[in-house]
C-alpha cells in the first residue's frame, strides 16, 4: 500500500509539473520586433505588388479568384489603406469594401496571406506565426509606397496582424480599423485559463493538430493567438491619429472584451478616442462582419460606416448600428 500511495503521489506531481510549465511557458519572442521598413517609392510598391500577383498567377496552386489584388489611380495618392483578410480566406473577402476605400481616392493593396487561397483548403493548417508577420510587414512596405498616409484594416486575425502593424515606430500607420478582431477566443469555446496551454501546446505543435467544426485548426488559430501575446506591453505611441473596432453581439468566435480592450490601450497609448461599432442582431451577421451581399441597402450603408470609422469621423446616427467613443 505504501508504493501504491507513493506511485499516486509521484504521478499526481508530474501532471502538477507539467501543468505548472505550460503556464510558465514563454511566449514572447523576439523575432516578432517590428522594425519599420525602408520606404518605397510609387513605381517600386507598384512593381512588387505586381509581381505578387503575377507569382500567384503563375501559381496553379492559387485560386484565381484568391489571388492578391491592387487598386491603383496610377500614380501615389494621398491616402492609401492595406486591407488584411481573416484567417481560413482570402482577399475576396473584402472586394466590396475595396471598391469603396477606392472611389473614395485611396490606392488599395489587398494581399493574400500565406497558406491561404489556394486550390488545397487545408493548406491554412500549417501557416506559422513568423510567415504572418513577414507577410504583414512586407505588405505595409508597399503599401507605404502608394500613398502618403497609411493605414489598416484587418478582420479576425488579419486584424490581429493589423494591430501588430499599428505599432510599428516611426509614425507609419496613422490610421486603424480592426473588424472582429481574433485577440482571444469566445469564453464559451475555450475559458481564458486554458488559452495559454492551448497557445503553447497547439502552436508549438506539441499535440497533434485539431480541427472544430468551423474548419479552424487548432495549429493555425494558436499562431494568431501567438502574435497577440506578442504585441508591445504596455503598447507604444506610434503616431496613429485614428481608431475604430467593429463586432457582433452574434460572432462566436472572438472574446468580445479583448475585441475592445486591446485597441483601447493601443489608442490610449496614442491619446487618441477609440470607435467601438456593435451591429444589431437584427442583422443576422455573425463573425464575417463583411458578409454584407445578402443585405441590400443595409450593407451598402455598413461599408460607408467602416470607412467612416477609418477616417475617424463620428459615426453617423442611425437605427442600423451602436456606436460609443471611448477615451475622449
Amino acid at each position: 500500500m505504501p508504493e501504491i500511495i507513493a506511485l499516486i503521489v509521484s504521478g499526481l506531481a508530474l501532471v502538477a509539473a507539467a501543468v505548472a510549465g505550460l503556464y510558465l511557458w514563454p511566449l514572447r519572442r523576439r523575432a516578432f520586433r517590428l522594425a519599420p521598413a525602408r520606404p518605397l517609392d510609387f513605381d517600386t510598391a507598384t512593381r512588387a505588388a505586381q509581381a505578387i500577383i503575377a507569382a500567384e498567377a503563375a501559381d496553379p496552386e492559387v485560386r484565381p479568384e484568391s489571388r492578391s489584388r491592387l487598386l491603383s489611380h496610377g500614380s501615389r495618392t494621398g491616402k492609401v489603406v492595406l486591407l488584411l483578410h481573416g484567417y481560413t480566406l482570402a482577399p475576396e473577402q473584402y472586394d466590396e469594401l475595396a471598391e469603396e476605400f477606392f472611389d473614395r481616392g485611396y490606392n488599395v493593396w489587398v494581399p493574400r496571406a500565406p497558406q491561404h487561397g489556394t486550390v488545397d483548403r487545408r493548406a491554412h493548417h500549417r501557416v506559422e506565426a513568423g510567415e504572418l508577420t513577414t507577410y504583414a510587414a512586407q505588405a505595409l512596405a508597399v503599401a507605404a509606397g502608394l500613398g502618403d498616409e497609411v493605414g489598416v484594416v484587418g478582420i479576425s486575425g488579419g486584424a490581429v496582424l493589423a494591430a501588430w502593424l499599428a505599432q510599428v515606430p516611426g509614425d507609419v500607420v496613422r490610421h486603424l480599423l480592426l473588424l472582429s478582431p481574433f485577440f482571444g477566443p469566445d469564453p464559451r469555446q475555450a475559458p481564458a485559463f486554458a488559452v495559454k496551454p492551448l497557445i503553447v501546446l497547439y502552436g508549438r505543435r506539441i499535440l497533434p493538430d485539431r480541427v472544430n467544426s468551423r474548419g479552424y485548426s487548432f495549429s493555425a488559430v494558436t499562431q494568431y493567438l501567438t502574435i497577440a501575446r506578442n504585441l508591445p506591453n504596455p503598447p507604444r505611441r506610434t503616431g496613429l491619429r485614428t481608431a475604430a473596432v467593429a463586432i457582433s453581439p452574434l460572432d462566436g468566435v472572438v472574446d468580445p472584451t479583448a475585441a475592445v480592450t486591446v485597441p483601447r490601450r493601443i489608442a490610449d497609448a496614442n491619446a487618441i478616442p477609440l470607435q467601438v461599432c456593435t451591429l444589431p442582431e437584427a442583422l443576422g451577421v455573425g463573425h464575417n462582419v463583411l458578409d454584407l451581399a445578402a443585405l441590400g441597402a443595409e450593407g451598402s450603408e455598413l461599408r460607408r460606416l467602416y470607412v467612416a470609422l477609418y477616417e475617424g469621423e463620428t459615426a453617423p446616427t442611425s437605427g442600423l448600428v451602436r456606436t460609443t467613443t471611448t477615451g475622449e
